[in-house]
């Protein structure tokens, strides 16, 4: 094996919710009154993403607190109503942030064990760097996973958020690796690419969705399966 240690992040690289965001989400606002389709809140999502952004270019954090976590969410959540031409549900947006924080509304990806598995036969040490509130460790312990990853660097718990070059140093730290031994693996080129690559490490971006045609810099992966072979 040509690393070391593979970092991963957590959300939507490992666990999702459950069918899926879009789905799920739907499902919440359907039966709140107001029927939308999941694609529909699909092309929605997008606010998702800007507001990570929006976030990280304030250096705002919104992992680190309870109440920076709630505030945070409901924003995206009253923003994403908005575009579903669903204005004015505050109310609304609570029932949603408690559907997305309640643990039994996450799986892990049907691709997850099997390159774990797959990881760990090599002798590579895995581990996790995910803004994320500290309840992942409980999610993670619930799906299975937990004692899987040796390092878990989350940013709840840590104080410090991706794309921070702290949060990556120190999973490299606790692993006892160089970055140059290192591959990093998420969902997001702004988190978990970029960065990662800035500091020595390798990013691998999984891209199930086939979202990012190209991406210079980074491998890339449908499927977490893919790893082994990519990271030989």
């Amino acid at each position: 094996m040509r690393f070391r240690a593979v970092f991963f992040d957590a959300g939507e690289t490992l666990v999702h919710p459950h069918p899926s965001f879009p789905e799920l989400f739907a499902q919440v606002v359907t039966r709140e009154g107001h029927p939308r389709h999941p694609s529909a809140v699909r092309e929605a999502s997008h606010v998702v993403m800007r507001g990570f952004s929006e976030a990280a270019a304030r250096n705002t954090r919104w992992t680190t607190s309870p109440e920076l976590s709630r505030a945070f969410w409901s924003s995206v959540y009253v923003r994403m109503l908005d575009a579903l031409e669903m204005p004015g549900q505050d109310s609304l947006a609570d029932t949603l942030y408690a559907t997305f924080t309640d643990r039994a509304n996450y799986r892990l990806f049907d691709d997850v064990m099997p390159a774990i598995e797959g990881l760990a036969a090599q002798g590579v040490s895995l581990g996790i760097v995910s803004n994320f509130e500290p309840w992942l460790e409980d999610l993670l312990e619930d799906l299975g996973v937990r004692s899987s990853f040796a390092v878990r660097v989350i940013s709840g718990a840590e104080g410090i958020e991706k794309p921070d070059p702290r949060i990556y140093r120190l999973a490299l730290e606790r692993a006892g690796v160089e970055p140059s031994e290192a591959a990093f693996v998420g969902d997001n080129p702004e988190f978990d690419v970029h960065p990662p690559a800035e500091i020595g490490m390798f990013p691998v971006l999984v891209d199930r969705h086939r979202r990012y045609r190209e991406l210079p810099g980074a491998a890339r992966v449908s499927d977490l399966r893919e790893l082994v072979e990519l990271l030989s």
